[in-house]
């Protein structure tokens, strides 16, 4: 009896100490994990609005267009004006050639009264004979103006000179003319003649020559003169 209840001691004994040796359990619930925050709970909880990596912002190209746009109506408003000063300038230009006023190519009138002149005129000047020297004068006063005065005096020089002793005869006959402008009271007309130069000293002798040149007429009243003339020679 007293053996089993020595026994039953020891055992509570036993068990006491088995207790008191052991670590003390937590009876604490565990806490659960934070849960990740997402970009949008983030994006509500700051106010702002995350930007697209891929689109540049627009306020960025809004000025370009608003500074482009000014320069390129100035380029075309240039580029139109040159051409109105071009046209207006080429328009002037056909406006005053010679050949918008050539009034030789429908006035035939005219164009025959100065072809019949301007013959009659180089026929008399360029015509000399020694025996009467002031009939060539006389022709040069009437049908001569401007620079054509001193033109036919060189040009004649030799003649005069040796026409008393040769006895020169200097004949000029108008085979072709062409009125090449006509304008008013001025005209150019293109000339063709045979000149004959003849000795009439012991020996007679005639020479015979073509001319080509080209006078510049103007009227003095109802008379066409000559006021220049053109050989074609520097």
């Amino acid at each position: 009896m007293s053996t089993t209840r020595h026994l039953v001691n020891r055992r509570r004994r036993l068990a006491t100490v088995a207790a008191t040796a052991a670590p003390p359990r937590t009876t604490a619930s565990p806490q659960p994990a934070p849960e990740a925050v997402t970009e949008a709970e983030a994006e509500t909880s700051t106010g702002t609005e995350p930007e697209p990596a891929d689109e540049a912002p627009p306020r960025r190209r809004l000025p370009r267009l608003r500074i482009r746009l000014p320069a390129v109506l100035c380029a075309a408003t240039l580029l139109l004006g040159a051409f109105a000063a071009w046209s207006f300038t080429s328009a002037a230009a056909l406006r005053d050639e010679p050949g918008r006023q050539n009034t030789a190519l429908t006035d035939i009138g005219s164009t025959s009264e100065v072809k019949g002149q301007i013959t009659e005129a180089v026929g008399g000047v360029f015509s000399f004979t020694y025996a009467s020297p002031g009939k060539s004068d006389l022709a040069a006063r009437k049908y001569l103006t401007g620079k054509a005065v001193q033109q036919h005096k060189d040009m004649l020089a030799e003649v005069r000179a040796q026409a008393p002793k040769q006895k020169l005869v200097l004949t000029t006959t108008v085979t072709g003319s062409g009125v090449e402008f006509l304008d008013g009271d001025r005209a150019r007309l293109l000339v063709f003649a045979d000149q004959s130069n003849t000795r009439t000293g012991k020996e007679e002798e005639t020479t015979y020559a073509a001319a080509m040149f080209a006078v510049d007429a103007v009227r003095r009243g109802d008379t066409w003169r000559i006021a220049a003339i053109d050989t074609f020679t520097r």
